[in-house]
């Protein structure tokens, strides 16, 4: 537990206070993104493409 004390402290002195929750949104918005690149089948995205060529 002091370990986690120990490493938020360090956090609060580099970043500010006021930075933190910019860079807690930031995180948030990449793991978003990872995880939709990570579900990313691009055989899928193929199949979508030949579906509207098919009726335009």
């Amino acid at each position: 537990m002091t370990e986690i004390i120990l490493i938020l402290v360090v956090v609060v002195l580099l970043f500010g206070g006021r930075k933190i929750p910019e860079l807690m949104k930031g995180i948030g918005q990449g793991m978003k993104e990872f995880k939709k690149a990570s579900k990313f089948d691009p055989a899928e995205e193929k199949n979508e493409y030949a579906k509207k060529e098919k009726f335009d």
